[in-house]
């Protein structure tokens, strides 16, 4: 089965397709895409990883098609910024 792989920083995204075996995990997916070699420094096992937006854990079963996402850690908390933003 193919699915994709995505990171993304401010400034930069990857988006990396890797072929895997029938049942493979969120786990292995981000193994094999390799992404953690392109952005030193990351610790792939400390972020929150999904399927198509929706949180899920890296033993999860994969189907064809999925999209494994990645996400950092927030800057701020959304409500925050928008105080911030608005000057209250």
């Amino acid at each position: 089965m193919r699915v994709e792989v995505v990171f993304a920083l401010a400034d930069r995204q990857v988006l990396q397709a890797v072929d895997l075996p029938d049942g493979a995990t969120v786990a292995e997916a981000i193994d094999a895409s390799a992404i953690a070699r392109q952005f030193p420094g990351l610790d792939c096992g400390e972020l929150q990883a999904g399927i198509w937006g929706k949180p899920v854990e890296r033993a999860c079963a994969l189907r064809d098609g999925d999209r494994v996402e990645l996400y950092r850690p927030l800057e701020m908390e959304p409500r925050e910024a928008r105080r911030l933003r608005a000057g209250a």
